[in-house]
């Protein structure tokens, strides 16, 4: 039986990686196209044969990212899960996220308000949209009594946060394993959720 052939990563794909990490590190004002053209390991004017500018990358970046975590969310929307399922869901999608790709999560989640029009308007108004419909869920659960009587917006908010933070765990010396920080996570934000019997 033949082997399948992992697919070669392109060049363009190389340097969105790269361009990730040192958004990441530098923060994408005080990365030049020269030090992401030395990360690749190509001259500077070779960047540009494959890609055009700086905010292309990190459109690219942010909008792979962006569609990544709504067609998730879709998809939670269009299930039969019960509300505390699909936020549990939901939350576990974010934390894999923010551990499997750090880089690209982390850059759309603090980057973002370097893009320039109309790319940041489009993003801004789908991140609004992505914590509207999240909100939705929480308040439906809350409708049906599946979730406590709490402030829905708020409780996106902490919530969010707090998979944001996971950024300390990738920093961390001495850090759990990534499921044992996944399940801590849910255990806690799952629990303060559910409705009391």
């Amino acid at each position: 039986m033949a082997k399948t052939q992992r697919r070669k990563a392109s060049k363009k794909e190389l340097i969105l990686v790269k361009a990730a990490a040192m958004f990441r590190e530098k923060g994408f004002p005080a990365t030049s196209m020269r030090d992401l053209a030395e990360s690749v390991g190509i001259e500077a004017a070779s960047l540009y044969n494959h890609i055009r500018s700086k905010n292309e990358i990190l459109e690219a970046i942010c909008f792979e990212v962006a569609n990544r975590f709504n067609a998730h969310l879709d998809e939670i929307e269009a299930s039969n899960l019960t509300s505390i399922q699909k936020v549990e869901t939901l939350l576990r999608f974010h934390i894999n996220q923010m551990i499997e790709n750090y880089e690209s999560v982390y850059v759309s989640d603090r980057e973002w308000k370097h893009l320039e029009e109309p790319y940041l308007s489009n993003f801004q108004s789908q991140r609004r949209n992505y914590r509207k419909k999240f909100t939705l869920i929480i308040q439906q659960g809350i409708e049906k009594k599946e979730i406590r009587s709490i402030d829905a917006a708020t409780s996106i908010l902490i919530m969010l946060h707090a998979v944001s933070g996971i950024e300390s765990w990738h920093r961390s010396k001495t850090k759990i394993t990534a499921q044992e920080l996944e399940d801590n996570m849910i255990t806690i934000m799952i629990d303060g959720l559910r409705k009391q019997e």
